[in-house]
């Protein structure tokens, strides 16, 4: 608003001093009826998406969807119109959810922080004339580099606020699995273990390689839900009954537990995904979302 502020108000101050030069004649007879003043229409430009009122203009969907098709087109991937306007989208969508959260959060790119940015990207590339060429290959306009630009440093700034509270200390189970492929198998060996067999035994035997170890994991990292539910309601020393998943058959052991176990890198990543997936679903749930594309 300040820049349109410095914009308007100069012209607005040029009409003023003109019009105290040239007062107008005040007419000899008063006008019969009021002279219709005609009233200019403001065009907005068409949305492809809009979130609580605020979206992406066609012309920038469209020019996202050129960058997609470049870059799918390099890297050797099919695919078709629909997909790729649906992921087109859903990425301008998340894009638009996080810059809205980091509003909400306090922080705002203001028009000097995007200028140094834009700046400094320049120099980088080696001047602005390696940049201007660089937007035109990529199908940006100024106008539209900036706008993606300033979505683009909001929503990392939300982004990095969401994964970031994820701790580094998490309750956490080291645990053993048996995995078979039958039912039946599975209840077989079930039935040994409660006959006193020794859980690792048989673990070895049909994984060769770690006996079955999981490692120490958090709640929200294993690929199977229902394994990851029944290892957290064991104690130390307990195994549980026979467990479906996806790809078999489970008899889970825990061997440890810790409530301040620290995650491994790979763990607190997967939790910081979950975390930000998370965030979007209710940030959509709790949103007004318009799509115009058809």
């Amino acid at each position: 608003m300040k820049s349109f502020q410095k914009i308007i108000l100069p012209a607005i101050a040029v009409i003023l001093i003109a019009a105290a030069c040239n007062p107008t004649p005040a007419p000899a007879t008063p006008s019969a009826s009021p002279t219709a003043v005609m009233t200019p229409t403001i065009t907005l430009e068409p949305m492809a998406v809009s979130i609580n009122g605020v979206g992406v203009t066609l012309a920038e969907y469209q020019q996202e969807l050129l960058r997609l098709q470049d870059a799918q087109s390099q890297l050797g991937i099919t695919s078709n119109a629909e997909e790729q306007k649906q992921k087109v989208l859903a990425d301008l969508t998340d894009q638009l959810l996080l810059e809205q959260g980091a509003t909400q959060g306090g922080y705002m790119v203001d028009d000097s922080t995007l200028q140094s940015r834009i700046e400094q990207l320049a120099a980088d590339m080696g001047g602005q004339d390696r940049l201007t060429e660089w937007q035109n290959t990529n199908h940006y306009t100024p106008d539209t580099f900036a706008q993606a630009m300033r979505r683009s440093i909001a929503a990392a700034w939300q982004r990095d606020q969401i994964i970031n509270s994820v701790p580094d200390l998490a309750d956490e189970v080291h645990a053993r699995q048996i995995l078979v492929q039958t039912e039946g198998t599975a209840s077989e060996l079930l039935a040994q273990l409660k006959a006193g067999a020794d859980f690792a035994t048989l673990a070895m035997t049909y994984d060769p390689t770690t006996g079955g170890d999981l490692g120490w994991f958090p709640q929200g990292y294993l690929l199977q839900p229902e394994v990851e539910t029944a290892a957290f309601a064991l104690q130390p020393g307990q195994y549980s009954e026979v467990i479906k998943s996806a790809i078999g058959y489970h008899i889970i052991y825990v061997i440890e537990r810790d409530a301040n176990h620290e995650l491994t890198p790979d763990a607190r990543r997967a939790l910081q995904e979950k975390k930000l997936s998370d965030w979007l679903d209710a940030a959509k749930a709790a949103s007004q979302i318009v799509i115009a594309i058809p």
